[in-house]
């Protein structure tokens, strides 16, 4: 047994002003998720793109976004991550100019898919940058609980923010909004910001990109669809699809000479767990919220600006998750028991979800500023441990694989809890119900004017299915916060047996 009694280094005054600016970028692009959810009406009226390219609009940001992830990370890994920032956030302010003037259809699908890919280079270049700065464990939870909170915040953000701009300007003024927080990163990143790179990457694995986008693609896409088309085939296949090209491009970074993924990465200890556990979060943030934004609107009869506005108040206290959440491990609770608690906290959610009524605004609220706590202190912890976990110079693939997973964990939920939904709805609905508003709660309120009691009837199907979800959701958590007392108790166990030079045990400040 060893141990290193050196210190490492502590963050100063230019690293907490550099996280600031890192976290500019950051807030944008989980903005950028969202931030169309109040635009597309505008956009329509404007630029009248058929239902095809209306949704393309909409998702393709999500889907670039994903399947070019792993791709950035490592090409980070290789240039700079410094250097990809910047270049990402030049990419990101041009396309967002692009958009905010976009004169058809095309062009703004065009944009969106080039602010997919400027987002791609932001999301792992800050994290990776994270890790280089903060080398003290204990600075570096904090740092990472404010990328979480503030990568969460964004995507309810992103919703208001675009309700007022639309409300008092065009459409346009939604992108516009990015352009000078990427002006003041250009202008301060190469002054605040380290460089940090690979030193020995060897050969770039240009065969892994094709591979990589084949595996991540289909299968997010399929998933994205099953919630309002059913398990159509071709969405089954196109799941079968990825995977298939999932297990060809694990062969690949398992044989390739330079892979563009090192699986030596899933041999630092708590890597491999962090990237399941943050699969099965997001799991449960954004299958509950394929309901709830849906509840606000269509149950309770809310506008969507309303609906936006309401859905802040969840968010408040998250910012006081994370935090809280970094001060026990530091305090010595054991990291594992920390997750272990945020899960049977976003499961607690759940449960409190499982018992709205078509009348329950403020219990649905609290079941999600519930559930969205626990998600944060998950997600918090579990993020310091992977990059802990992992070697500086593969920060930036370490933090593509978690953020990937997580893509995949919120496409699953949105799917399967989405289907368990949709099927109680299915059911609940009376079978007398025109075809059109056994679809969907939107469908039946289309019609409703045609068919007395129909609302009524739909509102309570469609909670039902809320609840049946919910149920759900709270066994698939319930199940992960069991997972997370297994796994991290036995990296803590396998950490105190054999420490090593490189990451000496400080439970005062890592708690693993």
């Amino acid at each position: 047994m060893t141990t290193n009694t050196t210190p490492p280094t502590r963050a100063g005054r230019r690293e907490w002003t550099a996280l600031g600016v890192l976290m500019l970028p950051l807030l944008l692009v989980s903005m950028d998720v969202s931030v169309l959810y109040f635009a597309i009406p505008a956009i329509s009226a404007d630029l009248e793109p058929t239902g095809t390219q209306q949704l393309w609009i909409f998702d393709i940001y999500a889907f670039v976004l994903a399947g070019l992830l792993m791709t950035m990370g490592s090409i980070g890994d290789r240039i700079g991550h410094r250097r990809l920032l910047l270049i990402g956030a030049a990419a990101f302010g041009t396309a967002s100019l692009v958009a905010a003037y976009a004169n058809s259809a095309e062009t703004l699908i065009a944009a969106r898919a080039l602010l997919g890919i400027g987002g791609a280079t932001l999301m792992p270049s800050t994290m990776a940058l994270l890790r280089t700065m903060f080398t003290d464990p204990g600075q570096r939870a904090k740092a990472i609980g404010m990328w979480s909170g503030v990568m969460t915040a964004g995507i309810a953000l992103g919703s208001v923010m675009s309700g007022v701009l639309v409300e008092f300007f065009w459409w346009g003024s939604v992108f516009l909004v990015n352009l000078p927080a990427m002006a003041l990163l250009l202008a301060l990143g190469p002054i605040l910001l380290p460089e940090s790179r690979n030193p020995s990457p060897g050969r770039f694995d240009w065969l892994s990109i094709p591979l990589s986008m084949a595996a991540v693609l289909p299968v997010i896409y399929g998933l994205k669809e099953i919630p309002s088309e059913g398990w159509n085939v071709r969405y089954v296949v196109s799941i079968t699809v990825g995977l298939l090209f999932a297990a060809l491009f694990v062969h690949r970074q398992r044989t390739a000479a330079a892979p563009m993924i090192s699986p030596a990465l899933f041999r630092g200890r708590g890597f491999a767990p962090s990237v399941g556990l943050n699969l099965a979060c997001m799991f449960g943030v954004m299958g509950s919220a394929y309901f709830t934004t849906q509840y606000l609107q269509s149950v309770l009869d809310k506008s969507a600006l309303e609906a936006a506005l309401w859905a802040l108040l969840p968010s408040v206290p998250i910012g006081a998750a994370a935090p809280v959440a970094t001060q026990l491990v530091q305090k010595g609770v054991d990291r594992g028991y920390v997750v272990t608690g945020g899960f049977v906290i976003a499961a607690s959610g759940f449960g409190l979800l499982s018992l709205a009524g078509t009348d329950s605004l403020w219990l649905v609220l609290a079941a999600c500023a519930v559930l969205a706590v626990g998600g944060v202190v998950v997600m918090s912890q579990i993020m310091d441990l992977a990059m802990g976990a992992a070697p500086v110079e593969r920060a930036g693939s370490a933090s593509s694989l978690m953020e990937t997973a997580g893509e995949f964990g919120g496409a699953l939920g949105m799917a399967v809890l989405g289907s368990i939904g949709t099927a109680v709805y299915r059911h609940e609905i009376p079978a007398s119900a025109p075809d059109v508003a056994q679809e969907t709660l939107g469908g039946a309120l289309a019609v409703a004017d045609r068919a007395p009691g129909l609302a009524t009837a739909a509102r309570e199907a469609f909670t039902s299915g809320m609840q049946g979800a919910a149920i759900a959701g709270a066994v698939v958590l319930t199940g992960a916060a069991g997972l997370a007392a297994v796994t991290l108790r036995r990296v803590e166990l396998r950490e105190r047996a054999c420490e090593t030079p490189d990451e000496p045990r400080n439970l005062s400040s890592s708690g693993v």
